[in-house]
């Protein structure tokens, strides 16, 4: 059977967060896929940390794709390394089960009339997606464990939690 691999979501279209306390940021749905058909090498870290990389695309261990709720995206660390068997071992045990995301704005609309600032970011080039103990977005991203055994169920989960979040209906 296949190795696990950390599943989720990495940003949940038009879902705001806070940064820093200065502005309130959106992803408007497909701010990725420009970026994405040039088929990037991003890679999968450890909180942010480039030291501790779990995946990348050009070796195939981490996959990406945009789709109605947001950018999903599948890590499949190497279980030979300690840093592939905590990240299973701290995602599977939902110790830690949230996503970052590094990106550069390439196209953003800003809107001033609230309290705070709005920055809606339409497109962007994708770095690095993240398993993070804290992300900006908080619980509108996820991270959680499948393996061929419990595809189907893990599935079932994260739609669920997406249906309690409004992503799906």
């Amino acid at each position: 059977m296949g190795e696990p691999a950390i599943t989720g979501y990495a940003i949940s279209w038009n879902q705001p967060a806070v940064i820093a306390g200065s502005w309130e940021e959106r992803f408007a749905r497909g701010a990725f896929d420009v970026h994405l058909q040039e088929k990037p090498d991003v890679v999968a870290l450890w909180a942010h940390d480039v030291s501790r990389p779990l995946a990348r695309v050009s070796n195939g261990t981490l996959k990406l794709r945009s789709d109605l709720a947001g950018l999903w995206y599948s890590i499949t660390p190497n279980p030979d390394s300690p840093l592939g068997q905590e990240a299973v071992a701290m995602v599977g045990t939902d110790t830690v089960n949230e996503v970052s995301v590094g990106f550069s704005s390439e196209i953003e609309e800003w809107e001033d009339t609230d309290s705070l600032p709005r920055r809606l970011i339409t497109q962007a080039r994708l770095i690095e997606v993240s398993i993070v103990l804290f992300g900006a977005f908080g619980k509108n991203t996820s991270a959680g464990i499948r393996s061929a055994n419990n595809s189907q169920a893990a599935k079932r989960r994260i739609e669920a939690a997406q249906r309690r979040r409004g992503i799906l209906r």
